[in-house]
């Protein structure tokens, strides 16, 4: 290795065995038309075992694609997580740049009463993860809150006052408030994980109580947001009529409802039979978002273009890859086709969930563990690391640490290649940063560089790297800008200086479109967290809830950087204080039962 490639990487963190399960979450599939999406990308990963021409990589910094928002990258938390507030979790998810946290979690929230600490339908809450301790933890991380309000078990009062403590009488300033989880999931159309005691569970009757949640909310503090609960486009039950309903859930809710909401809230999982399936999905964020976009515009009126988009929840769930590299590459690459589409924030499913049934995943344990750190579980034998060790997912997500802050510009650029993924950022200081994910499992790709609207310095560049099996993010001053070699199944981000005798033309971006995105603020990027009753994790001591429809496989701030070279990105020391702790057991929160598509 050349001077030039010299490294620094942290060191590994130290694994040991505690225990502790979490539930594990999934989410709807894609349609007919993504099947044959993904089918024909998988194909495209596949990267021949010789030497392969250099994927062509163009970056177009003139250009604009919104600024990053505070809260782009999110977390889901959730009340049946004993270790929600562990001080080190709260460490790594500020370090990860997290900057919101969603509580109280997934489907639990349309059963969990904020005041009493209590959940409706023999589940259960956590000691100490109540609303106020949740708040302190948030604070800690820097993180702005979402709360879902409990749609399937509260009232409109409820909720009321849960403003009113949150806002008035504790000033914490909440301001995005979702009503309901997966509301759709309550059985209507055939499939129930979803706790709904409403003797009408249509999506007329969804609406009509969300206006009344928002007016009771409102005359509390009129400065929140609230939320409405959509189906994924192409994803079940999105276009399923039940008998006697002239429309499907998404255009019934809105046509009522979508000129009284501040955002639509999307939930994204779309699965993956193989690894390339799975790193092919987020292409398809465009198409979705594209569909999303278009209701709202068909629906809010005059003020439709003020209508944000949350995805308040996501992760490679329903897919072959959970803790391994492949989710590690899916994650980035799905924060910001959704941040580059217009999402306000992005919120991955979850802090903690728990292991379910280990497998191989080129070469690499994957414990099927949808929490980002992990719990020191144990299932048939295999054990996780010591509770809190980052898992690659956690990794992945902190990448993102490399590449933009909020109020950095996203700009367009594009690879001639699928198997290397591309997203750029133009920095407030007037750099650029380029993060290139590999796709490939087995060979390095060779890239090419070029750029319109920005003349990098010459020589080498500064790289923050994520690869398989890393226990770090690894900075170092190698290639280009022009060139560069990634190692396979790798995320690299380029940070580049500008040119010093770039012209005013070179390092300023063209007038940017009327942002997509959310007015950010001076914060980090966010994590997702855990739970769910019928659809993400829940910890329950009664067992497992009735089964949600199987979402696999269709068919298949952000924190700038600014080290040197010798900087390395890791884990906080100390972080591994292994308690004797109870055991949290949270389950998958819906089987695999049969349902209509």
């Amino acid at each position: 290795m050349s001077s030039d490639d010299a490294t620094t990487t942290e060191q590994p963190i130290p694994r040991g065995r505690t225990h502790r399960r979490s539930r594990t979450r999934r989410r709807m599939v894609a349609g007919a038309v993504a099947v044959l999406v993904a089918g024909a990308g998988a194909g495209a990963l596949a990267l021949s075992a010789g030497a392969a021409p250099a994927v062509g990589i163009t970056v177009d910094a003139g250009t604009s694609l919104g600024t990053v928002p505070s809260s782009a990258v999110g977390l889901n938390t959730a009340v049946y997580d004993t270790y929600m507030n562990d001080p080190s979790a709260a460490s790594l998810m500020k370090a990860a740049g997290v900057r919101q946290l969603r509580f109280p979690g997934g489907s639990v929230a349309d059963a969990y009463h904020w005041k009493t600490h209590t959940v409706t339908g023999g589940s259960w809450a956590a000691p100490g993860t109540d609303f106020d301790h949740f708040m302190a933890t948030a604070k800690k991380v820097g993180a702005q809150p979402i709360i879902t309000a409990n749609y399937g078990s509260g009232t409109p009062q409820e909720a009321a006052d849960w403003v009113k403590y949150a806002n008035v009488d504790k000033g914490y300033g909440v301001k995005y408030w979702e009503i309901g989880n997966e509301v759709s999931g309550n059985g209507y159309y055939g499939s129930k994980w979803e706790v709904d005691n409403h003797a009408d569970k249509s999506p007329r009757e969804y609406a009509k109580n969300l206006l009344a949640y928002a007016k009771a909310m409102k005359a509390v503090d009129p400065n929140v947001k609230i939320g409405a609960v959509l189906n994924t486009p192409g994803s079940w039950p999105d276009g399923v009529k039940a008998a006697g309903d002239d429309a499907d859930w998404n255009h019934t809710v809105l046509s009522i409802a979508g000129k009284s909401i501040d955002f639509v809230i999307v939930h994204w999982y779309p699965g993956g039979s193989s690894t390339a399936n799975l790193l092919n999905s987020p292409a398809r964020i465009a198409g979705t978002a594209s569909a999303v976009r278009s209701l709202i515009n068909t629906y809010a009126g005059p003020h439709a273009a003020s209508v944000k988009i949350a995805i308040t929840e996501t992760s490679s769930a329903d897919s072959v890859a959970q803790t391994s590299q492949a989710a590690a590459l899916f994650a980035p690459d799905t924060y910001m086709n959704w941040l580059e589409q217009g999402a306000v924030s992005v919120d991955w499913w979850d802090l903690h969930n728990g292991m379910g049934k280990p497998t191989t995943v080129n070469g690499e344990t994957d414990y099927q563990d949808g929490g980002v750190l992990s719990v020191g579980s144990c299932s048939g034998g295999t054990c996780e690391p010591a509770r809190e060790t980052p898992f690659s997912t956690y990794w992945g997500i902190r990448s993102l640490t490399a590449l933009a802050q909020p109020g950095d510009t996203m700009v367009k650029a594009s690879s001639a290649n699928p198997s290397v993924a591309v997203h750029a950022v133009r920095s407030s200081n007037g750099g650029l940063n380029v993060m290139l994910i590999n796709k490939n499992s087995q060979n390095a790709a060779q890239v090419s560089l070029s750029y319109r609207g920005y003349t990098p310095a010459s020589g080498t560049v500064r790289t923050v790297s994520y690869t398989k099996g890393g226990t770090a993010l690894t900075t170092a001053t190698r290639g280009t800008a022009a060139a560069q070699t990634l190692p396979p199944y790798s995320i690299t981000t380029l940070q580049l200086k500008p040119s010093s005798t770039a012209t005013r033309t070179d390092t300023t971006p063209s007038p940017a479109p009327t942002p997509t995105a959310a007015t950010p603020t001076a914060a980090a990027p966010v994590v997702s967290a855990s739970g769910t009753i019928g659809t993400r994790a829940q910890a329950s001591a009664a067992g497992v809830p009735v089964g949600r429809p199987d979402r696999s496989d269709p068919a298949g701030g952000l924190a700038s950087t600014g080290m040197g070279n010798a900087v390395t990105y890791s884990a906080l020391g100390g972080l591994l204080a292994l308690a004797a702790g109870s055991v949290l057991v949270l389950r998958m929160r819906r089987s695999r039962g049969s349902h209509a598509r």
